[in-house]
């Protein structure tokens, strides 16, 4: 954390953006301060591309002023029932919003609104870490705002609401999404009393769009260390109200002396483990879904003690639904993840027994694009206490990702069609579609996929007249 002083302050904001702000705030009579995450940013040494300006009257005023002065490249888009304006302008864009009190009722998050002063605006916050302001004004030029000590809590990493945070929380629920999110994003510990707040406020989530909580979910997720979010919303009973499929996941259960592990820390682990490696959204849901059917495929077999069989068809059948209930893309990302949960056993089970080329050639015609992903996080779901099988499963994907390598090179699998299609199967024996054709196909794909027959037209043509002969099919030519 940097600790600016007001002429550093001053100088930083005397770049060209905020030299021409301040001078149409001063040619306005308008006081005019920069709020919010660009100053906590500033002073955590943090990038941050959003530069959000408080105007001591009207926001829109001051940037339709500000975009005629800017001239040529400068553009202003109005929101008029927000009461605020963005201007863009060579690679920067500024929000600018009248400074407003806030009141609300009970049923909804959408407050009434009214114009303030800055304290006002202040006192709307939702952290103090947000409530920062440096004003822009030139004869104040730099000069920190913090009435609620939020520097302070900067330097204590902790999360803090600027007023009762009973009062902040239900006004506006989605603050306690927020509220954890900013703890996994930064690190920061929850402060006590807002601790206990969330506890006691948590029903109130329910007015919340799954839109907006499954925003803030996916911030959780990209977040360096995401287990601390999940940690955080479950401790304060958000989670199983919002996610109840992840809460099932929790606790161990032991018969004969034989247990099995908490399957919810274990996922934690496991998506801590793909955060290290990858920024991909979806692959982080991957990881926190690819062992989310446990719950209801867990058996006890005296022989075998836990099992979960086919725990990963099942939550691959499970994501779908899971999506369209927390309203998250019903696209090709979603279809991503399901084939990541639906194949995550595969290269385990792989690397657990002999490596052999028709197993990772199957692999890698199933996973198609995607196999660098899957093996990412099968990589990553190898959480196990025993060093000496945890290295054996490392050492044996480090073996499949080498015969990857080494297949996708000589024979071309990854996303293969079968060199011999449908069309010239019926043509050949003046076919029309039938099982037989089904069945020709499916012989020849087995055929490369196990490395009987290499991955071109002319060995694929010969072994289809081959197995032809043997259904008693003849070439409509010969």
């Amino acid at each position: 954390m940097k600790d600016w002083t007001t002429e550093e302050l001053k100088a930083h904001f005397s770049t060209e953006i905020f030299k021409q702000i301040s001078a149409t705030a001063d040619a306005l009579q308008l006081e005019c301060y920069v709020v919010g995450g660009y100053v906590r940013d500033l002073f955590l040494e943090r990038p941050s591309k959003d530069i959000d300006v408080v105007v001591v009257g009207s926001g829109i005023l001051m940037a339709e002023t500000l975009g005629k002065r800017l001239g040529r490249g400068a553009h202003v888009a109005v929101f008029r029932n927000f009461g605020t304006a963005q201007l863009k302008y060579k690679g920067t864009e500024v929000e600018f919003v009248g400074a407003r009190r806030e009141s609300y009722s009970h049923d909804s998050r959408k407050p009434v609104v009214e114009d303030g002063t800055l304290n006002d605006d202040q006192n709307r916050r939702d952290f103090t870490i947000n409530a920062l302001a440096v004003c822009l004004n030139a004869d104040r030029l730099g000069e920190l705002v913090d009435p609620f000590g939020g520097i302070d809590d900067l330097y204590d990493k902790t999360i803090r609401t600027p007023l009762d945070p009973d009062i902040t929380f239900s006004d506006d629920p989605l603050r306690m999404m927020r509220c954890v999110r900013f703890a996994a994003q930064l690190g920061f510990y929850i402060d006590d009393e807002t601790f206990e707040a969330l506890e006691r406020n948590k029903e109130r989530i329910g007015i919340i769009s799954r839109e907006r909580i499954a925003d803030e979910l996916n911030k959780i997720l990209l977040s360096p260390v995401p287990s601390k979010g999940f940690v955080e919303l479950d401790r304060c009973g958000l989670l199983a109200l919002i996610f109840p499929e992840l809460v099932a996941l929790q606790g161990v259960e032991t018969r004969n002396g034989k247990a099995h592990k908490d399957n919810f820390y274990h996922t934690l682990e496991v998506l801590d483990n793909v955060a290290r490696t990858s920024q991909n959204l979806w692959l982080r849901w991957a990881a926190l879904l690819h062992d989310i059917a446990k719950p209801r495929t867990k058996r006890w077999e005296p022989k075998q003690g836990w099992t979960f069989h086919n725990h990963n068809y099942m939550g691959a059948k499970m994501i779908p639904d899971l999506f369209r209930r927390m309203k998250l893309p019903m696209n090709e990302k979603m279809k991503y993840v399901q084939k990541l949960v639906e194949l995550h056993m595969r290269p385990i089970v792989i690397a657990d027994e002999e490596v052999t080329d028709s197993a990772v050639r199957r692999l890698l015609f199933e996973a198609g694009d995607d196999i660098d992903d899957l093996m990412t996080l099968c990589e990553a779901d190898i959480t196990s206490k025993n060093q000496e099988r945890k290295q054996r499963f490392l050492d044996n994907f480090r073996l499949v990702r080498q015969k990857l390598k080494d297949l996708e090179e000589k024979d071309r699998i990854r996303n293969f069609q079968p060199p011999v299609d449908g069309e010239e199967i019926m043509a050949t024996f003046g076919l029309q579609p039938c099982r037989e054709i089904g069945s020709l196909k499916s012989a020849i794909k087995d055929a490369i996929l196990d490395g009987v027959i290499p991955n071109d037209h002319d060995a694929a043509y010969q072994f289809m007249l081959e197995r032809a002969r043997r259904m008693g099919l003849q070439p409509v030519n010969s």
